[in-house]
Order: structure tokens, then C-alpha cells, then sequence
């Protein structure tokens, strides 16, 4: 089978390649985000209010990857009740998805940056009443207005968005996740690059008067995956979300390159990997709960080991016991069992 997309009439084909890409990249975003949220259950001491905030996008995350994978495993072929719930359900989560990135990145500048832990606290009920409100409330109007259902793969990688045939359908593009998605590519950036320069800056200024605790080895590394971490969190987002925006423009303009099969493919990895690229950097690059993980699994499988290895051991004979009433005494309680 062919490995491209192409229009036929007003409808974009996806074929079987691109929909396995785009499958695989959910069920990881799934995975992903699951991981983050049952750490977050499981060990209560690991708890803290931004582990919390990413557990909420972890929730996005997920939502977005499971309505992603149905649209994309549906294959629409035109408007229908499933198609509007899978459109309402992404839209919401991917909107709300925007707004907790930028809540997380508010919260670590109020905290680090401004050192105040009692205002950055306060703010988590608000980040809930925009993060959770906002994208509701647009989604609502959506459905409401008739605005979410086919849209024919012309923003979209399969899955369900704005009709292809609403005639106002670039605004509301915009409201329901590009204007956001504009708004996070400034603010993420900004507020991250604040957020190591403070951190530079007090690293600096600690080396100066505590030479000693500095140079620590532990010290250094935990600064370093600090600043790594920094850095990541705003170029990950962007590289992820960018194609999705190139496709958008390229649809203002209309473009023929909108339907280009690397950048379609790209643009439906990076619609649905986030929870994936999240849980690689704060599960697996978080050296407490890497190690606790190593430890969950170590014990998990020594556990197994330890059954399996008395399952088939066999059993040992007392001083003077004859084999045969060992046999006659293990058929007798298996009887037992059956009854």
C-alpha cells in the first residue's frame, strides 16, 4: 500500500501507514500518562503541588490520546453522533492540555523565581477554574453551535475537529486550540528562560559563598538535570506542536503542501505524543522515582521468581514419612479442594 495521504475531492485519504504511526504515538501518550498518574498515586511522598499539576495534564494528555486513537482507528467518512463526541472530547482535552503546560510553567516562576510557595499554592484553584472552565466552556459552544464534526482530514490526521462546511470555521479553529497554542509558544519560552536565569544566578551566588556544598558532585548533577529538564519542557512542546500550526497556516494560504505526507505524519505524532514526551522526562529522567520504579519491578519479578520456584518444588518428606502416604495425603486434599 501506498505510503502517502492524498485529497480526493474535499476529503483527505489516511492510509493504513500513517494510521499505525499515529496509533503507536497514542498508545504511548497513553501508557505514558498512565505511569504518571498511578506514581503519583501510589507514593504518597512524591505528592508535591507541581507533581499534582502534572498529574491534571497527564489527565489532558490522556483524554486526548484515547479520543485521537478512536478517530483515527473510526476513519470517518462524514458527520455522525461518534464523530461529534470524539471531536468534543480531543477538542476539550487538547485546549485544557494547553492551559495546564502554561499553569505549571506559572507556578515554577512564582515559586522559584518570586520565592513565594503561599501565592504559587493559591493559584491552583485558579489554574483549575481556567484549565478545566475555559476549554469547556468553548467546547460546549462548539457542539452547541454545530461547529465540531468532519472535517475531512484538512487540519486533522483522521480524527474529528471544525466541519469542513462551516463557513466560519478558521475562527473557530482559532478558539478552540490555535489562538491557545499561539499564546503558549510566547509565554512557555519566556517564562522558563526567567526560571533559569534565576536559578543560574542563585547557583551562582551560592558558589561564591559556599565553595564547599557547590562542588559537591550530588549538588552539580541535581542542578544539571535541573537546567536539562529547563531547557527541554518549552523546545519539546514546540517541536510537538509546530506541525500541527505549519498545517494551519499552510490551510490560510491554501497551500498544497498542507497535505505533504512527512508533515501530516508529523503533525499526528505531535498531536498525540505529549503524554509520552512528559513521562520520559519527569518519570524516567527523575532519578527518586526511576529508582523506586527499578526497585517496583525488581521486586515484582524476584517475587515471581520465588512463587514459580515453590510452585514446582517439590515437597519434602518429614524424618521416617513414607512417599506413598505423601501421595495418598496430596490426593486427599486435592479431593478436598474439588468438593
Amino acid at each position: 500500500m501506498s505510503n502517502h495521504m492524498m485529497a480526493i475531492g474535499n476529503e483527505t485519504v489516511v492510509y493504513l501507514s500513517e494510521q499505525v504511526i499515529i496509533l503507536c504515538s497514542c498508545a504511548l501518550s497513553f501508557l505514558g500518562s498512565s505511569l504518571i498518574i498511578l506514581t503519583y498515586i501510589c507514593w504518597s511522598d512524591l505528592r508535591t503541588t507541581p507533581r499534582k499539576l502534572l498529574v491534571f495534564l497527564s489527565v489532558s494528555d490522556w483524554l486526548s490520546a484515547v479520543s485521537y486513537a478512536y478517530g483515527v482507528w473510526s476513519a470517518f467518512k462524514g458527520d455522525s453522533n461518534d464523530c461529534i463526541i470524539q471531536g468534543a472530547i480531543s477538542t476539550f482535552a487538547n485546549t485544557s492540555s494547553f492551559f495546564w503546560t502554561v499553569a505549571i510553567a506559572i507556578y515554577l516562576y512564582v515559586f522559584i523565581v518570586r520565592s513565594n510557595q503561599r501565592v504559587a499554592d493559591s493559584l491552583v484553584l485558579f489554574f483549575h477554574m481556567v484549565s478545566w472552565g475555559v476549554p469547556l466552556v468553548i467546547t460546549i459552544a462548539a457542539v452547541s453551535l454545530g461547529k465540531i464534526g468532519y472535517d475531512a482530514s484538512e487540519v486533522s490526521v483522521g480524527w474529528c475537529w471544525i466541519r469542513v462546511s462551516a463557513t466560519d470555521r478558521v475562527l473557530w479553529m482559532l478558539v478552540t486550540g490555535k489562538i491557545w497554542e499561539f499564546l503558549a509558544y510566547l509565554i512557555l519560552p519566556i517564562l522558563y528562560i526567567l526560571i533559569k536565569r534565576h536559578i543560574h544566578t542563585a547557583h551562582a551566588a551560592l558558589s561564591e559563598y559556599r565553595p564547599i556544598l557547590a562542588n559537591r558532585p550530588q549538588t552539580h548533577s541535581f542542578s544539571s538535570m535541573a537546567d536539562v529538564k529547563l531547557t527541554l519542557i518549552p523546545i519539546i512542546f514546540i517541536t510537538l506542536r509546530i506541525w500541527s500550526t505549519v498545517r494551519f497556516i499552510l490551510v490560510l494560504a491554501q497551500s498544497p503542501f498542507k497535505l505533504h505526507p512527512v508533515l501530516m505524519t508529523l503533525h499526528g505524532i505531535g498531536n498525540t505524543l505529549q503524554g509520552a514526551a512528559n513521562c520520559i522526562m519527569f518519570v524516567f529522567f527523575t532519578q527518586p522515582i526511576r529508582k523506586r520504579l527499578s526497585t517496583a519491578l525488581c521486586c515484582c519479578s524476584k517475587c515471581q521468581a520465588e512463587a514459580e520456584q515453590s510452585h514446582n518444588a517439590p515437597h519434602r518428606l518429614l524424618p521416617g514419612e513414607d512417599p506413598s502416604t505423601q501421595i495418598e495425603e496430596e490426593s486427599t486434599s486435592r479431593a478436598r479442594t474439588d468438593r
